[in-house]
């Protein structure tokens, strides 16, 4: 989806096809599985931040395309709303001290990042939801120029048969507006945590990705406000949801098959059977005709990132030209800051490396439909939500994470050959920020209690915040 397109209107040889090529590159793909073509390597981290660019009243700022223009670093891309952009960074062996490493190059690109909003009078953030965003922003006027999100738009209604979007979030209030177009599903801003895998051991990471979603999202919840309302933990999760509210063929258009969707269970044999369901059950929303060959699963790539599952497989290739394996965790909000943003995809690394080791696959300890509960949730009451975990065990996240999580995330951590000053280090942001029971959305809501309901002073308070270097559980209320 990062790719541009050369046209947004499509015509019906356009979809047949997108629909051959998807289904040669499926079969392509399914060699490269029986022969296990794909790299083997020690696992590889990255990420993706997506971010919000503000004006000197903290109310967002359509200024991506200046932005990028200025910032001029392959690295940053634009998002659907011209007041998004993404900061990516480069992969990195999980191993030694990668995360010190991670944090220090992101430090330096955020300061440049800070430096080229400045030069336009504008500020840059990172927030899963900005609490300044209005509904009368997200409109089309305010959507990136680019053809591939006039395309999404089209399509995604052309499937809706016109039918307009209702996003209902029940949450500490009731929130409930209609719209006729995607631009809500630019309110969720992430960080998109990826790992490289062997393909012997991909299943595995997949799996415990999935079951760790729950505890990860009420580790790091960072959207309580939309539109004013005080909604769920993690907002972001109902919003993007329904935000893209499209399903399957025909007659599941408006039924269970969803495209941002928790997913439809574990992977049983390979990733391969991801792959296969996108081909079988998602119609093609961007039949783009693309030049690479099928070598390069052009079609097959495109396709899977219009299906936004909140665990995703992804093909990549290296620069030999060798695919790979890769997760891309999506559940964890942007913000609060970069210390707690290296710091989650520690935790991450950490815990889904010691499940996917584990001699017993803990995903047979829970069934997929109580991983999938846990998910809601822990999206819906963060740290207090009440989880089941493996062989029944009952407790809170916060005890999920404290007494459990955090000291397996070590010996994973320790697994993967992670230095110890590093593992110390981001390990123990996540230990003070579960013994202060504080997330950035804990923070937002105190703030809130104690200043009043003002949405502006709050973002502006978090700006600030944000950029003392501090960890969100060190942040003044």
């Amino acid at each position: 989806m990062g790719e541009e397109i050369k046209h947004s209107h499509f015509v019906a040889d356009d979809f047949s096809r997108f629909e051959s090529s998807l289904l040669e590159e499926t079969n392509y793909l399914t060699e490269l599985f029986a022969q296990n073509a794909f790299a083997n390597e020690h696992p590889v981290s990255g990420f993706e931040i997506e971010s919000w660019l503000v004006d000197q009243t903290y109310r967002p700022a359509p200024l991506n395309e200046a932005f990028l223009d200025a910032f001029n670093n392959p690295l940053a891309s634009p998002e659907l709303a011209n007041f998004n952009v993404e900061i990516n960074t480069e992969p990195r062996s999980l191993e030694g001290h990668v995360f010190s490493a991670m944090h220090h190059s992101l430090n330096d690109t955020w300061e440049r990042c800070k430096k080229t909003a400045a030069d336009l009078d504008a500020k840059i953030l990172m927030c899963g939801i900005l609490p300044t965003v209005q509904n009368e922003d997200l409109n089309l006027s305010n959507m990136s120029k680019m053809k591939r999100y006039r395309a999404l738009n089209r399509e995604v209604f052309h499937r809706r048969k016109g039918k307009p979007i209702t996003l209902d979030i029940n949450g500490q209030e009731h929130l409930k507006v209609t719209h006729r177009d995607v631009m809500l599903e630019s309110a969720a801003t992430s960080f998109q945590i990826h790992i490289q895998v062997n393909p012997q051991q991909a299943i595995r990471y997949y799996n415990a990705s999935i079951l760790l979603s729950a505890p990860l999202v009420a580790l790091t919840a960072n959207s309580p406000y939309l539109f004013g309302k005080d909604l769920w933990d993690e907002t972001r999760i109902p919003l993007f949801e329904q935000a893209v509210a499209v399903g399957g063929f025909d007659g599941a258009a408006f039924g269970p098959i969803s495209r941002v969707t928790f997913g439809s269970g574990y992977a049983r044999d390979s990733l391969l059977e991801c792959f296969v369901e996108n081909l079988d059950h998602y119609p093609v929303l961007l039949p783009v005709q693309l030049d690479d060959g099928k070598q390069k699963l052009p079609h097959l790539r495109l396709h899977n990132g219009t299906v936004w599952r909140w665990n995703r497989p992804l093909i990549g290739f290296d620069g030999q030209g060798t695919p790979h394996l890769r997760i891309e965790q999506r559940v964890v909000a942007a913000g609060p800051s970069t210390l707690d943003a290296v710091a989650n995809a520690a935790f991450f690394y950490g815990v889904v490396t010691y499940l996917a080791n584990e001699e017993l696959p803990p995903e047979r300890l829970l069934d997929f439909a109580l991983a999938k509960d846990n998910f809601y949730r822990a999206c819906h009451l963060g740290l207090r939500a009440q989880l089941t975990w493996l062989n029944g065990r009952q407790c809170t996240a916060h005890e999920l994470l404290a007494e459990h999580l955090l000291p397996i995330a070590y010996l994973g951590l320790e697994q993967l050959g992670i230095s110890l000053t590093d593992i110390k280090e981001y390990l123990s942001i996540i230990q003070h920020r579960l013994l202060h029971k504080t997330n950035g959305a804990t923070w937002q809501r105190q703030y809130i209690k104690k200043h009043g309901k003002d949405m502006n002073a709050l973002t502006e308070n978090y700006y600030r915040q944000q950029n003392s270097g501090l960890p969100v559980h060190e942040w003044q209320v």
